[in-house]
């Protein structure tokens, strides 16, 4: 499993067009996305942690008139969007490293925290309430229940992993979020397992 973990960065950097080819733009997150905008003011900015090549869901926020940052691990990926979508700002960064120096109303962590070791996701939280203003949304995926899977993807092992449901919510809640909703593989979003949460006080262990 640790080996696995460790060739994420390295898979999606070797396999970026693939990736692209294989993404669906199908948009079966629009539900999901669209709680997670909807209560926000127009022109707020907005951080997509792990967003790939920016399709089909950065380009889709864009389009609701979102300010949009994304960030990858892989400069493939992000070459790519920023090919594409240029109107946007893009950067090249490994998630549990991620200091931008200034707060977002909306972050999102969209089949990309899940492919971090448990004691990397829980590092996560203080990143993501270092990046949130006051009231800011949060919405990531997660598995449905504690444990490591393999997957694959262009035939080499793809890490994923999850922490227990009660540990995100204590997680959430010691970094000031509180759970706005919560399903276990939806059904109508691929059985995703999906988190939506709202940013409502300062951190209550210290973070970063």
């Amino acid at each position: 499993m640790s080996s696995a973990a460790q060739q994420i960065i390295s898979l999606y950097r070797r396999h970026a067009a693939a990736w692209v080819r294989a993404r669906s733009t199908s948009l079966m997150e629009k539900h999901w996305l669209d709680r997670f905008v909807d209560p926000l003011p127009a022109g707020a900015r907005l951080l997509d942690i792990g967003c790939g090549a920016g399709d089909p869901i950065a380009r889709y926020l864009m389009g609701r008139g979102f300010a949009l940052t994304g960030v990858d691990s892989s400069p493939e990926l992000i070459a790519i969007a920023q090919e594409k979508m240029p109107a946007a700002r893009w950067s090249v960064a490994d998630m549990r490293e991620l200091q931008l120096d200034q707060q977002f109303d909306g972050m999102l962590a969209w089949d990309s925290m899940f492919h971090l070791t448990p004691d990397d996701q829980r590092l996560m939280f203080p990143i993501f309430a270092a990046h949130a203003n006051l009231g800011a949304r949060l919405m990531f995926t997660s598995g449905p229940a504690y444990g490591d899977a393999i997957g694959e993807f262009e035939g080499e092992p793809l890490y994923h992993s999850s922490l227990d449901p009660s540990e995100y919510r204590l997680l959430l809640d010691q970094n000031g979020f509180e759970v706005v909703d919560h399903i276990v593989e939806d059904p109508d979003c691929g059985f995703r397992t999906v988190w939506l949460a709202r940013f409502v006080r300062a951190s209550r262990s210290g973070a970063i």
